[in-house]
């Protein structure tokens, strides 16, 4: 590790055992990080956020071995996710420890637990491993329904003087939040879709994943609104774009537009433009800067073009579901 990493990285540890919070890369979004075991960290973290005191948030340890810490039981499904996922973009959520906070788990008998794929994140968290703090509670580095940020740019942006520091990993290789994932037994059901699919887990696992259940854990990123831009976002067809762009242009107003070429082409004079990738890893990886970047254009609304909904798209087609609802 470069010095100069190795001096942010000290610096960050340093921030989190005086309770104070940082920003921190991860393989999906950037998390805002705070000391696990400590509330009053978790407290101010919570009103950076503006996020409600029953929504739960993940606990981000160091390595597989550290997710006996948290839980008081692991069945043989999560253990063989755990096995093939860790590190990776997978939130397991189990059974809590006794001794894990009600401000992490939003008061519930589960606690959401994951193992980051970014090298700057593991080195984080395993020198606050070191120093005696062996888990960081990371929910996104936004305000709580807002825009995930992939760039370390947006963390600073987002919160200014509030986050100590913010170490830069460069932009998100994931793009979106990871998939979360209850185990209760023998169950295996998915709360969250991510970038890493149902029918992946299932193949993994050598058999079906249960299905929804109204008595399944609350989690993060899963309310009705969520993941918005503060420009209105309307989620519509390719052909529906181009006459909602059409009719605000009449208006005098402009339409800022994620859509696919031949949509884009289509488009009004004058009307804002973003290619949407073909690749769903692609569309992921991209989402969040582009909808910034919309978001930044002085538009009326923005546009985007209905991706895919099912497969290697279910997660992205999610978010951008949620974020429409939220401009309802």
């Amino acid at each position: 590790m470069r010095g100069e990493q190795e001096a942010a990285i000290a610096a960050a540890v340093a921030a989190l055992a005086r309770g104070e919070l940082v920003g921190l890369p991860t393989e999906t979004v950037y998390g805002l990080g705070a000391n696990a075991t400590d509330p009053a960290a978790i407290a101010r973290l919570y009103a950076a956020k503006g996020r409600p005191a029953d929504h739960p948030v993940i606990v981000h340890i160091a390595n597989p071995a550290a997710l006996a810490r948290w839980v008081r039981e692991v069945p043989p499904a999560a253990r063989a996710l755990a096995a093939a996922c860790w590190p990776g973009p997978l939130t397991l959520v189990l059974p809590r420890a006794p001794e894990v906070l009600d401000a992490v788990t939003g008061g519930q008998d589960t606690v959401a637990v994951r193992c980051p794929d970014h090298p700057l994140a593991l080195a984080l968290l395993e020198a606050c491993a070191t120093a005696g703090i062996h888990g960081l509670v990371a929910p996104s580095a936004n305000r709580f329904g807002r825009l995930s940020p992939t760039e370390a740019a947006h963390v600073q942006q987002e919160f200014g003087p509030e986050v100590a520091l913010v170490l830069d990993g460069g932009p998100c290789a994931v793009g979106i939040e990871s998939t979360i994932v209850e185990v209760k037994g023998d169950d295996v059901r998915v709360l969250r879709p991510g970038m890493l699919s149902a029918a992946a887990l299932a193949e993994l696992l050598g058999r079906a994943l249960a299905g929804a259940n109204a008595a399944a854990s609350r989690v993060s990123g899963a309310l009705p609104a969520h993941y918005a831009p503060r420009t209105p976002l309307r989620l519509l067809d390719g052909a529906a774009c181009v006459q909602r762009a059409m009719s605000l242009a009449a208006q005098g107003q402009r339409a800022a537009v994620l859509g696919s070429a031949a949509t884009l082409a289509a488009l009004p004079k004058g009307a804002i433009s973003q290619l949407a990738p073909l690749a769903a890893s692609d569309y992921a990886r991209r989402l969040y800067a582009d909808l910034r970047t919309l978001d930044g254009a002085g538009a009326a609304e923005i546009l985007v073009e209905q991706p895919p909904t099912g497969g290697d798209w279910q997660g992205i087609y999610d978010r951008l579901s949620r974020a429409a609802r939220a401009s309802v």
